[in-house]
Parts: structure tokens; sequence; C-alpha cells
């Protein structure tokens, strides 16, 4: 991997086009100020003073907030938003060129999945959470939802460089993606081997197939029936790798991404930075980098190494779920490159190899 290299991948980002599968939700903080705390007359309660409101796209959201703020060109959320306040703003957030709603369908009958942050103003300015309210669905989704998810998905795979599911609510068939919306998936990932299909699932990775996955070390030994702690992340991706049918790779937080493309591991290290880190959103920014990537046709470790530049820069935005934009990756790139040389001479050396071995 070298800057022309990159280059051309961030050349072709506007003419992609990704759908996402999964649980939009709204990421809503509430900035108080410890300073203006009152006493409610009628309560004698502490009353917060919220001097600040901040609505932002979460979950699923988060990860089409930072494919546009990498630049694709057509972005299609499917899932479903209900007709309520958080809607509104969900809605709200989602008003770019680059992002069709047709498929994100309204419901009178189910809740705005919403995470509602209560945040505390430090006297540095800075800002902590402390707080937070969930409000999701918590019944199963209703059979002609499913249906009409279904339908869309189907069709609008057809059209697009690839898809990711983000498969945000832990109760099981309350959010989008239902045992029948996985299993459809799967069928998809089948029919379209060449296509990107990419899935992240809080606690249910391991009942994909067909389908690229990137669980972190707890998730993918569960997934795969091994020891939490003590499977080593070599036998975790293997072992994933083969249950799905498609490459994968494990998060390893600190210690950056190990990736495996069915044939060859390689560990691509995480770029660490002094300061204050914030890892919300962390492994959609991953996502998004990685699926961007590899619909762009660079290879497996090569789109691995793209989705820990775009997470690296995303933790640095304390208080929010951020996004990166090519001038920043291009600027961690060279960083990167500096502190990793071996590490990117050994991506091309990959790369060429892949290449002719294609030829």
């Amino acid at each position: 991997m070298n800057s022309e290299r990159l280059e051309t991948l961030l050349s072709a980002f506007p003419q992609l086009s990704i759908a996402v599968l999964g649980d939009f939700f709204l990421d809503k903080y509430l900035d108080t100020d410890p300073a203006l705390r009152e006493v409610s007359l009628e309560t004698g309660l502490d009353a917060l003073q919220v001097v600040r409101v901040r609505t932002y796209p979460g979950a699923a959201g988060t990860v089409l907030n930072n494919l546009v703020a990498l630049g694709i060109g057509r972005l299609f959320p499917v899932g479903f938003t209900g007709t309520d306040g958080q809607a509104y703003d969900l809605r709200r957030g989602m008003a770019h060129p680059a992002i069709v709603l047709d498929d994100l369908l309204e419901r009178s009958d189910r809740l705005t999945p919403a995470y509602v942050k209560l945040m505390e103003i430090q006297p540095d300015g800075a800002v902590r959470e402390f707080l937070r309210f969930d409000i999701k669905n918590r019944t199963p989704l209703p059979p002609d939802l499913e249906d009409a998810i279904l339908a869309r998905l189907s069709r609008r795979l057809a059209d697009c460089n690839g898809l990711i599911i983000a498969d945000q609510v832990q109760e099981a068939n309350c959010g989008v993606v239902t045992d029948r919306v996985r299993e459809a998936v799967a069928q998809l990932g089948g029919q379209y081997p060449h296509k990107v299909v990419f899935a992240d699932s809080r606690v249910r990775i391991g009942r994909f197939c067909n389908v690229i996955v990137k669980p972190n070390r707890s998730e993918g030994a569960r997934a795969v029936g091994l020891d939490e702690s003590e499977a080593e992340p070599e036998a975790i991706v293997r072992r994933i790798a083969c249950q799905t049918g498609r490459p994968a790779c494990v998060t390893l937080g600190e210690g950056g991404v190990l990736a495996f493309d069915g044939q060859t591991l390689c560990h691509i290290p995480a770029y660490l930075h002094e300061g204050p880190v914030d890892i919300v959103g962390a492994g959609d920014s991953l996502t998004a980098g990685m699926v961007s990537a590899l619909c762009a046709g660079v290879t497996f470790f090569e789109a691995a190494l793209i989705g820990n530049l775009v997470a690296s820069i995303t933790v640095q935005q304390i208080g929010v779920t951020g996004t990166a934009t090519p001038a920043q990756v291009r600027e961690r790139f060279e960083q990167y490159r500096r502190r990793f040389p071996a590490l990117c001479e050994h991506l091309s050396a990959l790369q060429a190899e892949q290449e002719g071995t294609s030829a």
C-alpha cells in the first residue's frame, strides 16, 4: 500500500453505491451544565439544566454517517423508523444528497430506536456521559414490515456494489435483522458471491453465513464455541471464516485487526496516539472504511488497513460518534506508513501476488 494506491482507492468512492440494512437509532446528547443545577420546587429533586441538544444518526446510522464523510456516491438505508419525534430528528440527520431514503420505511406502530445520553460539561469544556436512556422496540417485527424490508433489500442489492448489515438490537427478532431477514441475507450472499456483503452483530454474529464478518475477540470466540479467555485470535478468525464461507477479521482493540482471507493471515496494528479517546462508534467507522475499500476493489488486507485508519481518526472525537474524511485518511495513512513501513510494503507484495494469481 502506497500513496498512489490510496489515491486510486479514494477517487473511486464517489462512483460507489452501498446499501445499509439494519437498526437506525437516534443518538441524542443532552449537554448539562452542573453550575446551573437547580432544585425542583415541587419535588425537591435535583433538576439538571440542559444547555445544548445534539442529535445524530446512530447504530446503522453511524455507519451511514461514516460512508457519507468518506464520499461514497449513493447510499441506501434499508429499515424503518416510527413517526415520532425521534424519527423527525433521525431523518433530518440523514438529509444529504448521497442518501436515498426510499427504503427507510415509516411505521406508526413502531418506536424509532434511540440512545438518549446525559452529558456533563467539565470545567475544561469537555463533556462526559454519565447516564443513558435506551428506547427500543421489545416486541417482534410485524410480518408485513418484515416482508416489505425483504422485498426492498433484494431489489436494492442487485443495483449496489455492497451491502452492510448492522444488527444492533439484542432482543431476538425485535429489530430489523430477524431470523428470516438473516436467512435472506445468506441467500443473497450466495446469489451474489462477488458483491461485498458485510455483517456486524452484537450478539448473533455466529448465525451469519455467506457474508464477511468482523467480531471482536469475545464475540468471535462465543460465535464459534471457544473459551473467551483462552482462545487465540488466529483460531477464532479461521473458524469464523470456515463457518461463514467468506473472509473474516477479528478486532483486537488497541491491538488492531487480525484479517484472514481464507488462505493468508495478516495482522494490521492499530495506530495508537496520545491523549483521550472515545471508542463509541469505532467499530462502525471501521466497518464503513473497510467496506468502502472492498467495494473499490482493493485486497482484503488493504481494506482492513483502511478501516483501521478510519477508526483511529474517529476515536479522537470526544463525546460524539465521529467520522473521517478522505483528507484525514490521507494524512493518517502517511503517519501510519512512517510508523509501520514494513507492513505497508508487505501489503503491496500481497496485492501484487493476488493480482498475479488472478491474471
